[in-house]
C-alpha cells in the first residue's frame, strides 16, 4: 500500500497533536505541578484599586519614605522619623509569589520606631512585602520585593 503526500501529511498533523494532547493532560492531571491561582478572589481585589492607589500616592508624597532592609535579625522595616511611631497601625504582608501557601501577614504594633520580622521561618528566594498603614487617619501602602538567601 502506497501512502501519497496528503495522507502522510495528515497523519504527520494528527501524530503531532496527539503528542502535545497527551503533555497537556498529564501536566493537568498530575499534583506535582500546581496550577493555583495567583490569588484569590481576583475581582474582589480589583474593587479596590482605588483605595490602594490613593495610599501609594499617600506613601510617595511623604518627605521621609518607609524603609526596608535585610539584616542579621530578619527583616527591618523602618517607619517616617516625624510619625509618632505609637499611633502607627496596620498590616505588613508578605507574599511569595512561587507558593500560596508560604504567604502570611504581620500586625503592626510598635515599641519603637521600626518593625523586625524574624527571617528564621521564610524560605529563602523571592518575597513581596506589602506595608498597609495608617497614622491619624491617613492610609499608607507601601511596597518592596525582597530576595532572602
Amino acid at each position: 500500500m502506497k501512502i501519497n503526500w496528503g495522507t502522510g501529511i495528515a497523519i504527520a498533523i494528527v501524530c503531532f497533536m496527539g503528542f502535545i494532547l497527551f503533555f497537556v493532560f498529564s501536566v493537568q492531571a498530575n499534583h506535582k505541578y500546581d496550577n493555583e491561582l495567583v490569588v484569590e478572589e481576583y475581582y474582589k481585589q480589583e474593587r479596590v484599586l482605588q483605595t490602594k492607589i490613593d495610599k501609594e500616592e499617600n506613601a510617595a508624597a511623604l518627605s521621609a519614605h518607609v524603609a526596608v532592609e535585610v539584616i542579621a535579625e530578619g527583616i527591618k522595616i523602618d517607619f517616617p522619623k516625624g510619625f509618632d511611631y505609637k499611633n502607627i497601625k496596620g498590616k505588613v504582608s508578605l507574599y511569595r509569589p512561587s507558593s500560596r501557601e508560604l504567604d502570611f501577614e504581620v500586625p503592626i504594633s510598635l515599641s519603637a520606631p521600626y518593625m523586625l520580622i524574624p527571617t528564621n521561618a521564610l524560605a529563602g528566594g523571592r518575597w513581596d512585602i506589602s506595608i498597609d498603614w495608617n497614622y491619624n487617619g491617613t492610609g499608607y501602602l507601601n511596597t518592596e520585593k525582597l530576595t532572602l538567601k
